[in-house]
């Protein structure tokens, strides 16, 4: 029953993809100045010129995985649409800010004009997931480079110096060990060394330094997973030290049984699935309605974020990767 299950879903899915890249195709190329619209609505028109980074850089990787992975995406239009959203995102995103040219811009317009940086370093992140697999498509060793090169600053900002983001450490706001940011680069580790021994042997450290990190946020004798900890692992006053996130708990897991799966560690597997698979489902998911929240408070106040209670796409698609992941590897 449930084989069948899973292949009736396999093909609703693959039906699913290929309207939403014929959608892609159509609608949300610009011909005139390149990259993609992000903001479309059903009827394909766009109502918001503005580009965000972060969207040209997962729509590039997108185009590019497709085209490499699977048969039946492997098109001259996938390939030419990942060559000109790449060039469009190393023409324009890099900006120069007070401390270098470094960061990237979080959004952009029409043209490709810098409107806003953020100080965080995800713009940075699908940047070095676009270009790194763009270039195995390509071949191209510079693009490649260019890719290795800003995670050396995205891992520079990380552990070493977090000045070069714009954000100055103020007396009262206490170092956080937030679970995005390492959750973030172990993925990036993933991209940037599949099938690459070398590059696989320069970011071992790296990677191992996520997965302690991503750890930390086992709290509550493992009964919860908390978004922010101390940056030795310890729970922190107040809503900041209180709030989950389902979502990112899921994905974290997701990442953490990749990696415990490559490794060959069967404890890590089982933690990812136990920790950060089951436990945020369970706590997350609206026993009323159904559907995950998008934010909770671990004591279970009523959390900062106003938008706590909505019910978010990407949550619950990380939380269908994540279980069937766990379900065809543990």
């Amino acid at each position: 029953m449930t084989a069948a299950v899973l292949e009736e879903y396999l093909k609703r899915f693959q039906t699913d993809l290929d309207q939403v890249v014929n959608f892609w195709l159509k609608y949300s190329h610009d011909k005139e100045y390149g990259g993609f619209f992000n903001c479309l609505g059903k009827d394909g028109k766009v109502y918001d010129e503005l580009k965000y980074v972060w969207l040209q850089g997962r729509q590039v990787w997108m185009y590019s995985r497709l085209y490499r992975t699977m048969e039946r995406y492997h098109r001259p239009e996938i390939l030419e649409a990942a060559k000109t959203g790449g060039a469009f995102l190393q023409k324009f995103a890099r900006v120069q800010t007070s401390s270098g040219l470094g960061k990237c811009a979080f959004c952009l317009t029409r043209d490709g004009r810098a409107v806003k940086v953020q100080r965080t370093i995800f713009s940075e992140c699908f940047y070095v997931m676009a270009m790194d697999e763009l270039s195995r498509i390509t071949h191209d060793k510079e693009m490649q480079a260019d890719a290795e090169s800003m995670m050396g600053q995205l891992v520079h900002w990380v552990r070493i110096d977090s000045s070069g983001l714009g954000r100055p450490q103020l007396p009262g706001d206490q170092p956080v060990n937030s679970m995005a940011v390492p959750m973030m680069l172990l993925c990036l580790v993933d991209q940037l060394t599949e099938g690459r021994t070398e590059v696989a042997e320069k970011y071992k450290e790296l990677s191992e330094w996520c997965v302690e990190q991503i750890l930390q946020h086992i709290q509550r004798d493992g009964k919860a997973i908390l978004e922010n900890v101390t940056l030795d692992g310890k729970e922190l006053p107040g809503c900041q030290g209180r709030v989950q996130n389902p979502g990112h708990a899921l994905e974290a897991g997701w990442f953490l049984l990749q990696y415990g799966h490559a490794k060959g560690d069967a404890q890590l597997q089982k933690t990812a699935v136990d920790k950060f698979i089951e436990v945020p489902f369970h706590t997350g998911w609206d026993k009323q309605h159904g559907g995950l929240f998008y934010f909770l408070d671990v004591d279970g106040h009523c959390p900062t974020q106003l938008e706590w209670n909505m019910k978010l796409w990407w949550p619950h698609c990380e939380a269908l990767i994540a279980y069937l992941m766990a379900y065809r590897l543990h």
